[in-house]
């Protein structure tokens, strides 16, 4: 690993702590850009976290890569699908987001969003990109499925699962147990949700 130097400590704090004079600064004292914290973090990654869009700006128009991913396999990209960042996203996007790249579990960014119930996140992934819809995780489980197993059943999930049915995902792709997304709304007494999925199976 390379060795980090006291202007690349100064960029990756300043990301983190969202202020982009301080991410133009280091970046004029030689930081580079692409330096990594303990965690192998890159600065993009930390602004990303944060949901700082100011400093992740700087730090896109200076060439930062969305998709350095760390040790644990996040990346600036697929942090946005965790923190439902819409900013973040469309700044993102256009500097060469990879929608295919995969998290710890084996999944993309859809996956999260769905699950954590970012309605405007989903949404708009789906109207603007053509991120796959049915992609399956290593859990055996796709954006819908997460949605229904992980959600809380609520008006946000229930959304969700619209949105992802109207942009084709296929209501009855099974886990790895062969239990579809309907058998589990069904068995969480999620009866909306169910009601959706069966209207379209």
């Amino acid at each position: 690993m390379t060795r980090t130097t006291a202007q690349d400590r100064a960029l990756l704090s300043a990301a983190a702590q969202g202020d982009p004079e301080g991410v133009r600064a280091a970046l004029a004292a030689g930081a580079q850009l692409e330096a990594r914290d303990a965690q192998g973090r890159t600065a993009l990654l930390l602004a990303a976290s944060a949901d700082h869009v100011g400093a992740a700006r700087e730090l896109v128009a200076a060439g930062a890569d969305p998709n350095a991913q760390d040790a644990r396999d996040d990346s600036p990209w697929l942090v946005t699908g965790v923190t439902g960042s819409l900013a973040m996203m469309r700044l993102l996007l256009p500097a060469g987001a990879d929608l295919t790249l995969r998290n710890r579990f084996g999944g993309i960014a859809l996956i999260p969003a769905a699950e954590r119930g970012h309605v405007d996140y989903v949404r708009a992934l789906l109207r603007e990109t053509d991120i796959d819809v049915d992609h399956v995780n290593h859990l055996g489980w796709t954006a819908l499925l997460e949605a229904v197993i992980l959600g809380d059943g609520g008006r946000d999930h229930e959304e969700i699962v619209e949105l992802l049915i109207t942009a084709g995902a296929t209501p009855g792709l099974p886990d790895g147990d062969g239990v579809t997304a309907l058998e589990h709304a069904e068995r969480r007494g999620f009866d909306r949700i169910a009601g959706l999925l069966r209207a379209v199976r």
